[in-house]
């Protein structure tokens, strides 16, 4: 833990807005370096002006790019196009109207000329999509959202009409183009200027807001929230969903107070993570230290909200603290989720599945075992979990990095794309209904099925290294036992829907760990998780690094 994290950013953490944004027009990328070519992670292509990974040519390079992919896919509806509060994110999203616009793609924008969270991008697509009288043009969308990404970063993600994120033959096809285009030196891509982009007819206005907010009766118990008088207090942490909460709250008279509601670019009020970094993790304990610190008793016994939440800079995630529990950790909540969920909704598909990632807490398992529920286990990343929320099939999908969304209260869908917003008032609802806060229902899931202890560390490799990680066989591993206890799996495909993991996962009766290469840095993520104790989950992770190094030697 870094001597300054949990603490108020101070001048010297400080983004140069100026300089980012000069950056961003006046650096062209080199193509020669990996770094500064487009690549699509788990959830777009992400970088920084200033280290030439995030520059005017990427985005004009990749709208083109998805303007001949969609194009290619029959694709001819209206296209959304949607950016939150990094500063990276307007000039990127005027660019890529410039390219739309040029091509005569229709494009909505956001009525309001504000910021759109990621859920709402998602739910205007599949609301759009399915009025569309049968075999009418289809909509997609663009979110210019480096997520929970520091201030200096940006990013550039495509949802086709499905609403969720693209899946990777699109984002592959889409990156291969667009540094096909860079290496061009840009031939083959239409512009017109900014002005007559706007003023073009096929440019027009959305209400994202209206859309999504107007239509949280139909996936969630509202009412309940209000008629019990739960005190909300919602941090929208500079991002995206400032506005949302507001509307929320006065639309659907809630006791609903936005703690703060700041839109800075240089995030100046945030407590530094854990590496000293501005960054705005819901999830992480030092960057949401105010709001925790505000959750704390009083002097008088009293605390100011019976549920605060916090969401990343385009609310697609959700930290949950209470007054008993401070901030939960994210694959706690997401248990007591589904254990009240699937109790709860008596319109969803009693055929329905439980969706987790594979590196997500086992006590989901334990859980949806109880529910007499199928439980599949899938790779890292959202995408995975779009078609069982399309069909009902699938009616929860949920990840450890605090991301998840549910259908509607009539099993129909409600976003494909994580929903922090959607999750976070989901915390209201169960404290209304069962009268207990989430961490309260938590310590009842630990009697019953017991207390598991979860970590994730990195450990340094080399990009061969990496490489080799990514490609291993579950015959490469010849170990029997980890941590005194038998092996009973070792997984290089996901066992819900056989995906390759691009990694390892290794499980016993009481323990797992999942390795897979960090798609950004020189290093390898360890996820581990033990359900008997601390010392048996370091025991768990020494071996787990020692396995997967001689693997990878």
């Amino acid at each position: 833990m870094a001597s300054r994290a949990g603490t108020v950013a101070q001048p010297q953490d400080l983004v140069d807005i100026t300089a980012l944004l000069d950056a961003y027009y006046d650096i062209a990328p080199d193509l020669g370096d990996p770094g500064q070519r487009v690549v699509f992670g788990t959830s777009g292509h992400r970088g920084s002006s200033l280290k030439a990974s995030f520059n005017e040519p990427h985005i004009v390079a990749i709208t083109q790019a998805i303007v001949e992919y969609r194009a290619a896919q029959g694709v001819t509806g209206p296209l959304f196009l949607a950016k939150d509060t990094h500063a990276l994110s307007e000039p990127a999203q005027n660019s890529a109207l410039e390219v739309l616009a040029a091509n005569g793609v229709h494009v909505l924008v956001d009525a309001r000329h504000g910021y759109t969270p990621t859920p709402a991008l998602s739910h205007a697509i599949l609301t759009y999509n399915r009025k569309a009288a049968p075999g009418a043009p289809q909509a997609d969308g663009i979110v210019v959202t480096p997520s929970h990404n520091p201030p200096a970063d940006g990013g550039f993600k495509y949802n086709p009409p499905h609403g969720g994120p693209a899946d990777s033959d699109a984002t592959g096809w889409i990156a291969n183009r667009a540094n096909e285009l860079l290496e061009n030196g840009l031939r083959g891509v239409k512009r017109i200027p900014l002005a007559d982009a706007q003023a073009a007819d096929t440019t027009g206005k959305f209400d994202f807001l209206s859309s999504y907010v107007d239509d949280l009766p139909s996936v969630l118990n509202l009412d309940a929230i209000r008629e019990a008088g739960v005190r909300i207090g919602a941090d929208p942490m500079g991002g995206a969903s400032v506005d949302y909460w507001g509307e929320i709250a006065e639309r659907h008279h809630l006791n609903l107070t936005v703690v703060n509601p700041t839109v800075d670019p240089q995030w100046a009020f945030m407590t530094l993570d854990w590496d000293e970094k501005i960054r705005m993790d819901c999830s992480s304990p030092s960057a949401m230290a105010s709001l925790i610190s505000r959750m704390s008793v009083g002097a008088d016994g009293s605390v100011p909200f019976d549920v605060a939440t916090g969401n990343d800079a385009d609310a697609d995630r959700h930290g949950i603290v209470t007054p008993d529990g401070g901030l939960m950790n994210p694959n706690h909540y997401l248990a007591v989720a589904i254990d009240y969920l699937y109790r709860n909704r008596s319109g969803w598909n009693p055929e329905s599945v439980v969706g987790k990632t594979l590196v997500s807490s086992s006590i989901i398992d334990r859980v949806a075992e109880s529910l007499g529920r199928k439980l599949v286990e899938v790779p890292v990343g959202f995408k995975w979990f779009v078609p069982g929320l399309l069909s009902g099939e699938g009616a929860f999908g949920g990840e450890e990095s605090a991301g998840a969304s549910f259908n509607k209260l009539d099993g129909s869908v409600w976003t494909t794309d994580k929903d922090g917003i959607l999750l976070a008032l989901l915390a209201s609802e169960i404290t209304a209904v069962t009268g207990k806060s989430p961490s309260q229902l938590y310590k009842g899931l630990t009697d019953q099925f017991g207390a598991p202890v979860y970590a994730r560390i990195d450990a340094a490799a080399t990009r061969e290294q990496k490489s080799k990680l990514g490609k291993l066989s579950a015959a490469d591993v010849t170990a029997t036992e980890l941590a005194g206890e038998a092996i009973t799996a070792k997984l290089t495909e996901a066992p819900g829907n056989g995906a390759a993991i691009g990694g390892l996962k290794v499980v016993t009766e009481n323990a797992w760990f999942a390795a897979r290469p960090s798609g950004t840095e020189d290093v390898y993520k360890i996820y581990a998780e033990s359900f008997k104790g601390e010392e048996h989950l370091k025991q768990v992770q020494a071996e787990a690094k020692a396995l997967v190094d001689s693997v990878i030697a």
